[in-house]
């Protein structure tokens, strides 16, 4: 595996390598360290975690000891002191749902990068004037999916976009495609049920098939 730098400078480029960024729902700590592995055995060493349930929360820590190489980032993160409590876990970035410049600035302030969710051009405008580089467009199928984000992306060319929300293999090369996209969130990888099938196999090949797909892309 190659090692990543985890600077907070050089971690948009890593997510930008990679192009697919599996979010992670934990329902035990116990499953977290298979999945990791199944997903760098895919080619993905990277994942979101969301602190949507007190296994994400445990694992986040735990996961930066195990697996130094993997960018392990934390998701559903909505205050400062969320903020404060996956930094000193070690999370290698952060991940809103919403865009709230406080938050923004808290980050950077911190100096680890910052993906604030956004789906209308003013929320995209207030991410970048509290100091976001990259913005998470969420929920990108919801709001539109690639039609709209194009012509959402017109005005802020810019900016950077990872779109996250009703992403799969269908759609992912259609949103790779554009042109100011630096990666796409999923979990269709790793999605619930395999998790209590605990069907690790299944992430792995659904991984590779996405770094397949990526790899496929040709964005002019």
């Amino acid at each position: 595996m190659n090692r990543l730098a985890h600077t907070p400078a050089e971690i948009p480029s890593e997510i930008a390598a990679l192009r697919v960024v599996p979010v992670l729902e934990l329902g035990s700590v116990e499953d977290a360290f298979p999945l990791v592995e199944a997903l760098c055995r895919g080619g993905l060493p990277i994942a979101e975690i969301t602190l949507r349930s007190e296994a994400g929360r445990e694992a986040i820590p735990r996961l930066r000891q195990a697996y130094p190489d993997v960018l392990i980032g934390a998701g559903t993160v909505r205050s400062a002191e969320d903020v404060r409590w996956v930094v000193d876990a070690g999370a290698a970035f952060v991940v809103s749902p919403a865009t709230n410049p406080e938050l923004i600035e808290f980050c950077r302030a911190l100096r680890i990068p910052v993906l604030p969710g956004a789906c209308t051009p003013t929320e995209v405008d207030a991410a970048v004037r509290a100091g976001a580089e990259v913005v998470k467009f969420f929920p990108a199928e919801a709001m539109g999916g690639v039609a709209f984000l194009k012509a959402l992306a017109g005005p802020f060319r810019d900016v950077s976009f990872v779109p996250t929300g009703g992403i799969g293999p269908g759609n992912l090369a259609e949103y790779l495609r554009l042109p100011q996209v630096l990666a796409c969130g999923g979990s269709w990888m790793v999605a619930p049920r395999l998790l209590a099938e605990r069907r690790f196999d299944l992430v792995e090949q659904l991984a590779r098939e996405a770094i397949e797909i990526a790899s496929e892309v040709y964005v002019g």
